[in-house]
């Protein structure tokens, strides 16, 4: 049953893809009814729209498109229990996809195309009863309408003609309503017309409607305004009418204060807006709305004309006023009080110009106590008085000069005081920038009237007197260093005068130390300071050992202010650096220097180094160890080692001679180079010398070092052969011989003493011979006993005949003689015609123990 409705549904895919079928015609089985439903459903141009294909997930399903006009049932997409397959068409009707559990597909990005018929075959129940329906989907896609652009027969209609407004639209889709809406300058917007058509007509204009203007159109998707258009209505001029400003009206007309700033604004309803033309007394004087005139005079007072006219229209209007202008005085009265008489006396000054008529003055004040000797002087405008030493007030009097004119409602005033200035006279000194003028300059700050200052100074250096301040000008270097300047000061309040004083001085430099002392190689530090002077001074320099001006460099240092200037001088050599430095300014009284010594010295000298010991490692000749000795250790005082060596380059085969002279080297290879090395460790007394050429004769010489003090250099010495160490294998040899040697010599006695009978001859010659010249010495009494085992009887006999005597027993001893070498038996008889003396015979017996 399924393979048939599979069948069946490729069958009606394939058919459907070529031929055109109507679903009412499609037979699933005669016994079965075929479902219908019918739906609709609206969508939006690129929005999202969702087709329904029944309310569950069917076995199969088979969507299909039909463009309205035509017939054709194209599939779109369908799922026959294999997966879903999406057709190359579902491209033109947009995103399209498949609803996960569900048949429903969804349509994004929706486009135009995607309007038309769309069909849905589903199949349910194929393994049992299968039942089939088709879902008709009417998809109608709407157009949202695009933004709408007014268009206006005519933007700037004379008032009382006619044009029209058209509203035109690029996309929607119907039905489309249009609105105008109108927009006042004030702000307000009304509906000006409505309706399904988009173009209007508007008759009989005129100024009201002139205005911002825009047109809405809406339709089921959506509601779009068009962009603001402006409508201007050409009109005017009116009669123009003149605002004078600041508004005073008299029975000619308008008025106006004399020096006021008068603005005459001229304003006629006219679109465009008018241009504006003034007039005074007939004659042209202006163009603009507004004629401004600043500080007017009476000159002014005349017929002012303002004439309007509209350019567009080629049509004016006209209106005429009269302007009077009144003037009293600027501003009100000043008053001012000066000194008289040689500032002995003060004169009040009250003055207040112009003015038609020309103003009233008058003084009122404390001068009602001398008002016998007053003067007063009153002019049109002008008024002063003279108040005579005797009737001067004291601190702090204020005096009031009163005002009137007719052009003013009030009266106004002016008031002056005189007071004594709160403070004291100030003097100070400068210098001018390019150092050609010293200024001395005096005020008395304040004070009414200002007071009078003037410079008394040495030799004729005066400057007379001047109000409140007074400079005295001296060329640079002329001033007197020590004398006094005085200023004086002098104010009519004040009967006594008042005085400042400046003495000048040279500045005054300072050190901290005149003699400094420092070991070569240090830096040392240099201060120089200004002691406090209020007399500008020039910059502080200082000058080396050799009278040369000092900047920064590798070798010395400034620290510089106004005030003080420090000198570092690096690294300090006692030949380069010591000396007297001197550190230098000047003012505009006088110059000034100090002397600062510098004393470098130099470090002590090192003891002296002996070099011990210098002979080669091997027989290879390319290293050296060196040895040396320091004098006097515990005293200290080195830092280092520097050590030396030159070398001669001989001929091949040829090394240098450790006998040979410095001077013959030199007379071989020219004047010796010292190569060094520097050692840094100052305990260091032993040193190898790698890296040695075989074939050179070198000499080495070592050097003590104190920082940069360089002792005396030892005596050169020339490297020595290594010795060869045979002494103790020649001893040991030795002594293992002698051991041997004595060994065997002692074996070789014991063969001989226990074989002396084999071998008589060899024992008797180490021995001796057994005979009348041997002697034995008896030590014991024992040994006077002879050894009867021996058989031998010894006869001694002191007379020719014989005396028989008792045997001696012998010893038995190893050194004794044999029997056969004994002393003679009695069958010996002496040698005849011999006279046979009684002799001593001493035996001598030496043991020997084996």
């Amino acid at each position: 049953m399924v393979a048939q409705l599979l069948g069946l549904a490729f069958l009606f895919l394939a058919t459907s893809l070529v031929t055109s079928t109507t679903p009412l015609g499609v037979k699933v089985n005669p016994n079965w009814e075929v479902v219908y439903r019918d739906t609709s459903v609206y969508g939006v141009v690129g929005k999202a729209v969702i087709l329904e294909c029944g309310t569950t997930l069917p076995d199969m399903y088979i969507w299909s498109f039909t463009k309205p006009g035509t017939d054709a049932i194209k599939a779109v997409v369908y799922n026959l229990g294999k997966g879903q397959r999406i057709q190359q068409l579902a491209e033109t009707l947009g995103q399209l996809t498949v609803i996960s559990n569900s048949a429903a597909v969804s349509i994004e990005k929706l486009p135009v195309a995607a309007h038309g018929l769309f069909t849905c075959q589903a199949f349910y129940d194929i393994e049992q009863e299968p039942k089939v329906f088709y879902y008709y989907v009417y998809l109608i896609v709407r157009v949202p309408v695009s933004k709408p652009y007014l268009l206006m027969s005519d933007v700037s209609p004379v008032e009382g003609s006619t044009m029209w407004m058209s509203c035109n639209l690029e996309n929607g889709t119907g039905p489309i309503q249009y609105v105008w809406q109108h927009e006042m300058r004030t702000g307000n917007i009304s509906a000006f017309a409505q309706g399904n058509t988009s173009v209007i007509n508007v008759t009989n204009i005129n100024r009201n409607h002139t205005g911002w203007y825009r047109c809405v159109a809406s339709n089921a998707v959506n509601s779009e305004s068009s962009n603001r258009l402006w409508l201007d209505t050409i009109f005017g001029p009116d009669i123009p009418q003149i605002d004078v400003t600041p508004y005073s009206i008299t029975e000619r007309g308008y008025s106006a204060l004399e020096r006021e700033t008068v603005s005459l604004l001229c304003q006629a309803q006219s679109n465009p807006a008018s241009q504006y033309v003034w007039f005074y007394n007939n004659s042209q004087v202006y163009t603009g709305p507004q004629l401004t005139i600043t500080k007017i005079l009476r000159m002014h007072t005349g017929d002012y004309a303002c004439l309007a006219q509209n350019t567009y229209l080629n049509t004016r209007s006209k209106k005429t006023i009269s302007l009077t202008v009144y003037y009293p005085p600027d501003g009100s009265p000043s008053c001012s009080v000066e000194p008289a008489l040689n500032h002995t006396s003060l004169r009040l000054l009250c003055s207040w110009p112009g003015g038609l008529p020309s103003p009233s003055l008058h003084w009122t004040g404390p001068l009602t106590q001398g008002a016998d000797t007053v003067q007063q002087t009153n002019l049109l405008t002008n008024t002063a008085i003279l108040l005579p030493p005797e009737d001067l007030t004291s601190n702090s009097s204020l005096f009031t000069c009163m005002g009137s004119h007719l052009a003013l409602k009030q009266s106004t005033e002016c008031s002056t005081r005189t007071y004594i200035p709160p403070a004291e006279p100030v003097c100070f000194a400068y210098v001018t920038n390019n150092k050609q003028y010293l200024m001395l300059s005096c005020s008395w700050d304040g004070g009414a009237p200002k007071a009078l200052v003037w410079w008394e100074g040495p030799g004729g250096q005066d400057k007379g007197g001047e109000e409140n301040s007074n400079i005295l000008i001296l060329r640079y270097g002329t001033a007197r260093n020590g004398k006094p300047y005085t200023c004086n000061a002098k104010h009519p309040l004040l009967v006594q005068t008042k005085t400042c004083r400046l003495t000048l001085e040279a500045p005054v430099l300072l050190t901290q130390r005149r003699v400094v002392s420092v070991y070569e190689g240090s830096d040392v530090h240099l201060t120089c300071n200004l002691r406090a002077n209020y007399l500008p001074v020039s910059e502080i320099t200082w000058f080396n050992n050799q009278g040369v001006g000092v900047r920064d460099t590798s070798k010395y240092a400034l620290l510089q202010t106004s005030a003080w200037a420090n000198l570092t001088v690096r690294d300090t050599d006692e030949i380069q650096d010591s000396g007297e430095y001197k550190c230098y300014t000047s003012n505009a009284v006088g110059v000034t220097e100090i002397n600062v010594t510098l004393v470098v010295k130099r470090h002590p000298m090192p003891p002296n180094v002996t070099l011990v010991n210098a002979m080669y490692n091997s027989r290879q000749r390319n290293e050296v160890e060196l040895e040396w000795q320091v004098e006097n250790e515990e005293g200290g005082g080195w830092t280092g080692f520097i050590l030396q060596h030159i070398w001669v380059s001989e001929r091949p085969g040829r090394r240098g001679s450790n006998n040979d002279s410095m001077e013959a080297v030199e007379e071989r290879i020219g004047p010796p180079v010292w190569y060094s090395n520097i050692i840094q460790d100052p305990e260091a007394r032993i040193h190898t010398v790698g890296k040695l050429t075989p074939t050179v004769t070198y000499q080495f010489r070592i050097t003590p070092v104190n920082h940069r003090t360089i002792g005396h250099p030892s005596t050169a010495k020339t490297p020595a052969e290594p010795r060869y160490n045979v002494y103790p294998a020649v001893i040991g040899a030795a002594i293992g011989g002698m051991l041997i040697a004595a060994f065997l010599t002692a074996l070789l006695l014991v063969y001989i003493i226990r074989n002396r009978n084999n071998n008589p001859r060899l024992h008797d010659m180490l021995f001796g011979l057994q005979h009348s010249q041997s002697r034995e010495n008896i030590n014991f009494p024992e040994d006077e006993v002879v050894g009867g085992s021996e058989g031998g009887i010894e006869e001694i006999s002191g007379s020719s005949s014989p005396v028989p005597t008792m045997a001696l027993p012998r010893a038995a001893s190893p050194l004794t003689t044999s029997p056969l070498s004994a002393t003679p038996t009695s069958s010996q008889a002496p040698p005849p015609g011999d006279d046979n003396e009684p002799v001593s015979v001493t035996i001598t017996v030496k043991a020997t123990g084996s």
